[in-house]
């Protein structure tokens, strides 16, 4: 996974876990706008949602920013 995308995914889940606490749940697509301006990022963060680690469709925020974190 690109740095970029590891950095958008820990821009978010703080963002989202300043503004809805510890619980708050997201999906991939949270890390994109609702237009497909970055195909390739889109791509390369389903894959490792979806096909390498088996995620289900709303995750924890704090979940899987400490999973970025940690490499995984």
């Amino acid at each position: 996974m690109q740095e970029e995308l590891k950095a958008k995914i820990i821009a978010v889940c703080d963002k989202k876990i300043a503004a809805k606490g510890e619980n708050v749940g997201l999906s991939f697509y949270a890390f994109f706008a609702n237009k497909n301006t970055e195909p390739e990022l889109l791509m390369q963060a389903a894959t490792w949602w979806i096909h390498t680690h088996k995620l289900d469709h709303f995750e924890k925020a704090h979940k899987i920013k400490q999973m970025i974190i940690d490499g995984h």
